[in-house]
């Protein structure tokens, strides 16, 4: 069975999670939602986007 969920909604998923059981403040998570969108908008975007490509593709080629 293949299971496809989008990279946003598992982040916020372990952002909410931080969030309410590790402890981290609103105000962290916020400013780390700000360094996306700075990042996403910056000349390396395009770098971490191949990263973040290469890996899933590489997790989604493990058979279990």
């Amino acid at each position: 069975m293949a299971l496809s969920i989008s990279a946003v909604v598992l982040l916020a998923i372990i952002v909410f999670l931080l969030v309410r059981k590790s402890g981290l403040k609103a105000g962290h998570a916020a400013v780390c939602v700000l360094l996306g969108f700075y990042l996403a908008s910056s000349s390396i975007a395009p770098t971490l986007h191949s990263l973040t490509s290469s890996v899933t593709g590489m997790i989604s080629n493990i058979k279990f």
